[in-house]
């Protein structure tokens, strides 16, 4: 299983990007006040106009906190492994590959690297590598999430699932959920064609996908993580 690193009130040491098809990974508890050394009080000044504008329209005080927390740790991070200060890390967005559209994978401009985010709650996970890379982190879901979206997924993933009692249902699917969407964020697809593809797989090892590594990650009780790398 991959080592996860934590990001907290300290400026970070990330060290060199690893070679080849492995990742950095990074978690953030996005409650604190302080993130890479930054105080968050007036960080959104760190953000370009698109973060800024995104932070602006969530209504509620605790989700702008997140949200800025989440992305200002990105661009600490970003900004060790590329040599610039935090406010300096231009983000853009790839083309999608389901329309063409500009709307694809968030990257850096240039390419350097590759680097994906992901928060729930009050939980936020970051990677960097030098292929294309995904992770995704998810909170254990309510029941009534479950029913949602049960009968979304790949027809396998829903018969494994439906077999489950609750409680276990319940974290097998934030299993299966996370697996996913590291997945189709990796290949920048996102959620456009759907969940029910690939079958990732609800049991404790997910299931092979070819040319793709996917791994699940440590993480804190009530959530789960997972990370897809090309390769």
């Amino acid at each position: 299983m991959e080592h996860v690193n934590q990001l907290g009130c300290d400026a970070p040491r990330t060290g060199a990007l690893p070679r080849g098809t492995a990742a950095a990974v990074w978690s953030l508890d996005t409650t604190l006040n302080m993130v890479g050394g930054y105080p968050l009080d007036g960080a959104s000044a760190m953000l370009d106009a698109a973060e800024r504008d995104r932070a602006g329209r969530l209504l509620r005080g605790p989700d702008r906190h997140r949200y800025i927390a989440s992305h200002v740790g990105l661009r600490v991070l970003l900004g060790a492994h590329l040599g610039l200060a935090p406010e300096k890390v231009t983000l853009v967005r790839e083309d999608c590959p389901c329309c063409g559209g500009p709307h694809g994978r968030p990257a850096v401009a240039g390419g350097a690297l590759h680097f994906s985010l992901s928060h729930s709650e009050d939980m936020a996970y970051f990677a960097f590598a030098r292929v294309p890379v995904g992770v995704d982190v998810e909170s254990i879901p309510s029941a009534a999430s479950v029913a949602d979206v049960l009968t979304s997924l790949h027809a396998a993933e829903t018969a494994e699932l439906t077999a489950l009692p609750d409680p276990d249902r319940r974290t097998a699917l934030a299993r299966v959920w996370s697996r996913k969407e590291a997945y189709l964020k990796a290949t920048g697809t996102g959620l456009a064609l759907g969940v029910a593809d690939p079958y990732v797989g609800s049991a404790p090892d997910p299931a092979r996908l070819p040319g793709w590594t996917l791994t699940d990650l440590p993480a804190p009780t009530g959530y789960a993580a997972a990370l897809a790398l090309r390769g």
